[in-house]
């Protein structure tokens, strides 16, 4: 919560409320488990069967340890005696792991005009291989201006066909050159 002192007084801003970690998990613990029985599980791992909550409350307090739910999909609900903030902590590190493991894909777009010099077109088809390296997938427009959209049939589409046949050993085209508006659209994308 972010708080601003103006003249002693506290003004706190709307909106930036912080999430509990409880609420960050969405899981209950200790006096949050409202269920009248369990299906316990101790500290060692071993199962202690079906179990009054109060009762296993006061079992974990006693232990110095929380009374944590596992799973409310079962009947009655499994819970487990541990230490909260050790099985809070080990599951952010496996949500990161998991995080670091997963490959984002990013649509990149390269812009074209008709009358797009010969140089210029050489050096956007560089960048087009340079974001495909980085398996980024690349939408190419070609954007026509006024009058220009005469020329989309002809000149346009043989430009991006030309763009195609120099990208072809390098992707896959995703979607082959078609009109949107007054644009010309390609995909392409990286090989698998």
């Amino acid at each position: 919560m972010i708080n601003h002192t103006t003249g002693g007084t506290n003004i706190k801003k709307r909106g930036s409320k912080k999430l509990s970690p409880q609420q960050e998990l969405k899981i209950k613990i200790n006096e949050n488990i409202d269920y009248r029985e369990i299906r316990l599980i101790d500290s060692d791992g071993e199962q202690r069967g079906i179990v009054n909550t109060r009762d296993a409350l006061e079992s974990a307090r006693e232990q110095g340890l929380d009374l944590v739910e596992v799973s409310d999909k079962a009947d009655p609900p499994v819970c487990r005696i541990m230490n909260y903030d050790k099985f809070r902590y080990e599951l952010k590190k496996k949500q990161q792991e998991a995080k670091k493991k997963q490959t984002v894909i990013e649509t990149r777009e390269i812009k074209f005009r008709p009358k797009t010099e010969e140089h210029d077109l050489n050096f956007k088809i560089r960048k087009i291989k340079e974001f495909l390296e980085d398996k980024n997938k690349v939408k190419v427009t070609m954007r026509f201006r006024g009058r220009e959209i005469i020329y989309a049939q002809t000149i346009g589409l043989d430009a991006l066909n030309k763009i195609a046949d120099t990208l072809r050993e390098d992707c896959v085209i995703i979607q082959e050159p078609k009109m949107e508006g007054r644009q010309l659209v390609m995909f392409v994308g990286p090989k698998p």
